[in-house]
């Protein structure tokens, strides 16, 4: 993991957050030589992607699910 010190990350803050993001290599921010931040690339959750269609040919439906058969048990006020 590569060290920066936090006076050289705030004058250079977007182009080492960019390199974090295209080399996925952690970044540890430093004051004193002591650690204060690490900075991990961001990994999008692929599971969370939503798939048009994924469930197509696995599901049945039976019968009209837009009109039902309990119209007649609702009762509307007017």
């Amino acid at each position: 993991m590569k060290e920066i010190g936090i006076s050289e990350f705030k004058a250079k803050c977007i182009d080492k957050l960019k390199t974090v993001k295209i080399t996925g290599e952690p970044l540890m921010v430093t004051l004193r030589k002591h650690p204060i931040a690490v900075i991990n690339p961001y990994i999008e959750d692929a599971s969370r992607k939503r798939e048009l269609g994924k469930l197509r040919g696995r599901i049945t439906v039976h019968g009209d699910i837009v009109h039902s058969d309990f119209m007649d048990e609702w009762e509307m006020e007017q």
